[in-house]
């Protein structure tokens, strides 16, 4: 065959919505050229849980049970970012104990690290490096076993509340968390030692994915991608809440914005969160028996849940009060947790610095007892419009890590 009547012809071909490589459900429309991807665009929707429209129909509480379930990965960002824009519109920012702060940020980043081992896990295996796969995995059950010992669960906690934390923490849980930031003290070295001087990952990763800072600032891109340039935005330290700004730790930038830059961020920025989990640890081990959830009976629960020896249900100092003792305070816990409180009427934006970036929550109160609206900036839908121009000119396996080095959780596209 002629040669001339094939050359540059072009067809389109769908990578996705199940495919291994794209993260979940996330479609890619490439039109390629041989191997050399043309034009790309993605397809997003086939994770629609309309949760944004759901937490109109549940109280400001039930809310925190719907938004963890967005970014599935990072699902504490989630809850931060609505609990403080509640927080913002029921005015009690500066009420919510310290304590319930520091857990917040203890969990926070701890969840940083679970997630950028979970990114750094799924781009290797994409890339044909199963050892760091397993590695990843192995490492983040450490943190889900820490989350389960504070929450119940290991995803989806709902454990971030208006006004503070659904709970204090159980006993033994700090000396847990001492002993697993010291096992990843000796693994995470593992990481750099497997890929930093690999050849074949680095040829794979270098040069592949660019996106340079005027490129990110136009399109809104914020977190690893946008530090990747040299840019230090981070909220923890620019905007900060909930205490950051008496943390010690350094806001992690590369010299290079592509995959390899992404992938180096993420790296360091794990032994930072270590750093802030360690002197959380310290805060909290000195604050022991404080509070955990701001001082008002019309917007924190009459009695704070705690479990029974038994493991099976609530203890019995959790309902003596409501049930033996007040028939006021029983009327008053049954129409605080079935109705929910009320928030005055106005509008509140708070953001937070989740693992892939920005995320904010704006929500609407009409002076009701749940949300008149809720919307939320989720760092892995905004951040997704740079796989376009990641990804045209390169080759289809670029595709790949292009994907990979923006790290999407379909679970926050969709929403």
């Amino acid at each position: 065959m002629d040669p001339d009547t094939i050359d540059g012809d072009r067809i389109v071909v769908n990578m996705g919505p199940q495919h291994p490589s794209t993260h979940g459900v996330l479609r890619l429309i490439l039109e390629i050229d041989g191997e050399t991807v043309t034009d790309a665009r993605a397809g997003i929707g086939y994770l629609h849980t309309g949760i944004e429209k759901n937490m109109e129909f549940r109280t400001w509480t039930q809310g925190v049970t719907f938004c963890t379930r967005m970014d599935y990965v990072a699902p504490f960002s989630n809850e931060a970012a609505y609990v403080a824009a509640v927080e913002r519109l029921l005015d009690v920012e500066d009420d919510v104990p310290q304590r319930a702060k520091d857990i917040r940020v203890l969990l926070l980043e701890l969840n940083r690290i679970s997630s950028h081992l979970v990114a750094i896990a799924t781009g290797g295996m994409e890339l044909g490096a199963l050892t760091v796969m397993t590695c990843g995995f192995r490492d983040r059950e450490l943190i889900l076993d820490v989350f389960e010992t504070v929450t119940g669960l290991r995803m989806n906690h709902a454990y971030f509340r208006p006004g503070g934390v659904a709970q204090d923490l159980a006993d033994g849980t700090l000396e847990k968390i001492r002993s697993t930031v010291a096992v990843l003290k000796k693994r995470l070295p593992e990481y750099a030692a497997l890929c930093n001087a690999n050849p074949i990952f680095l040829r794979r990763l270098k040069g592949v994915g660019e996106l340079d800072l005027a490129g990110c600032l136009a399109l809104g891109i914020t977190g690893p991608a946008l530090r990747a340039t040299g840019y230090d935005w981070d909220l923890r330290r620019k905007q900060p809440y909930w205490g950051y700004e008496t943390y010690d730790f350094d806001v992690v930038t590369w010299d290079e914005p592509d995959a390899y830059g992404r992938f180096r961020v993420r790296l360091e920025e794990m032994w930072q969160s270590m750093r802030i989990v360690e002197q959380a640890v310290e805060r909290l081990a000195a604050s022991e028996g404080e509070p955990v959830m701001v001082d008002d009976p019309k917007i924190a629960w009459p009695s704070q849940l705690s479990v029974g020896a038994d493991g099976q249900g609530n203890s019995a100092e959790h309902i003596k009060h409501i049930m033996g003792e007040s028939m006021e305070a029983l009327i008053h816990h049954f129409k605080i947790v079935t109705e929910g409180f009320r928030v005055p009427p106005g509008q509140a934006y708070v953001a937070v610095e989740a693992p892939r970036g920005e995320i904010g929550c704006h929500l609407v109160a009409d002076g009701g007892t749940r949300p008149y609206r809720a919307h939320f900036r989720d760092p892995s839908f905004v951040n997704l419009q740079g796989t376009s121009i990641m990804s045209e000119g390169g080759m289809i396996s670029d595709v790949i890590v292009a994907i990979a080095s923006i790290d999407p959780v379909m679970g926050g596209v969709d929403r």
